[in-house]
């Protein structure tokens, strides 16, 4: 487990060895603070009656914040331990068996998706993240929450607690000898920013990335867009006419084409037949 890289099922194999120390280890590890990074991330990305994906759920921690933030949560874990303990924690979540590479929802099923450090644990990044992609409608929200490697003074510290500590605790904790799995997938996983990249190439757009905890901890937010969304999220920010008569004129097309200027899919259907793109009607919108 040094190299930092599990076969899918000893993946799950080693979740469900940690299922009764998850919690506790959280708690040690983080000092009690990946709670608030939970409901910092779910405060981003989830809104009262939202339909919401917890992928890689675990326990169940961050899908219960989504929760009580109003959304309709559904919970999903290829490891069956780890939805056992969530299951007792409550019933108004429904938790899924499954994995993030085929997630088993529909196209355009949820209006917000969160994944609470899970994505280290996919084997294939990209994979993961257009399934979140493809279940997300459009202008759907992903907020995601990871260990990365701070910079600056903290650094020391962080090695003595990642490669030293976490490791140690874990071998006095029934099963928790898989922790020392965690320093090596968090040494080989990628940044921030290359997260952010990754995250665009799956089909998200407006990335951004916002470190917690001294740097211990990367939480990046983005946006599944495309053209009707953009106009939909312009009339709820009160645009007026002329902000969409921008679009209309960027590319040639007449205003009375679009009869009423509030039928979003309409004004979407012409603008993506004249190959208007997302950024394009961000930019003519200066949104």
């Amino acid at each position: 487990m040094s190299t930092g890289v599990l076969a899918p099922d000893a993946v799950r194999a080693m979740f469900d060895r940690i299922a009764p120390v998850y919690d506790v280890m959280n708690r040690l590890m983080t000092a009690g603070l990946d709670r608030r990074w939970r409901r910092l991330a779910v405060r981003e990305v989830v809104w009262p009656g939202d339909r919401v994906l917890d992928a890689c759920c675990g326990t169940g921690d961050l899908a219960l914040a989504a929760r009580e933030a109003g959304g309709e949560v559904v919970g999903l874990d290829f490891s069956e331990r780890m939805l056992e303990r969530a299951r007792r924690k409550s019933a108004a979540v429904q938790w899924v068996a499954g994995d993030l590479l085929a997630v088993p929802f529909a196209d355009e099923s949820f209006d917000a998706a969160t994944v609470g450090f899970g994505v280290r644990n996919v084997e294939d990044l990209e994979g993961g993240l257009r399934e979140l992609a493809r279940v997300l409608r459009p202008g759907g929200r992903l907020g995601c929450l990871e260990i990365t490697r701070p910079r600056g003074y903290l650094r020391p510290f962080f090695r003595l607690w990642l490669d030293g500590l976490v490791p140690l605790a874990g071998r006095v904790l029934p099963g928790g000898a898989a922790y020392s799995y965690l320093p090596a997938s968090v040494h080989r996983f990628p940044g921030p920013e290359d997260l952010a990249g990754a995250m665009e190439r799956a089909g998200f757009a407006e990335v951004r990335w916002r470190l917690l905890g001294g740097g211990i901890v990367a939480q990046n937010l983005r946006y599944k867009v495309d053209v009707a969304s953009i106009i939909n999220s312009v009339y709820i920010k009160g645009a007026n006419a002329a902000g969409l008569d921008a679009l209309f004129v960027m590319d040639g097309i007449h205003a009375a084409k679009i009869p009423n200027k509030t039928d979003i899919g309409a004004i979407a259907r012409l603008l993506n037949e004249k190959g208007v793109t997302a950024r394009a009607a961000m930019d003519a919108l200066r949104w």
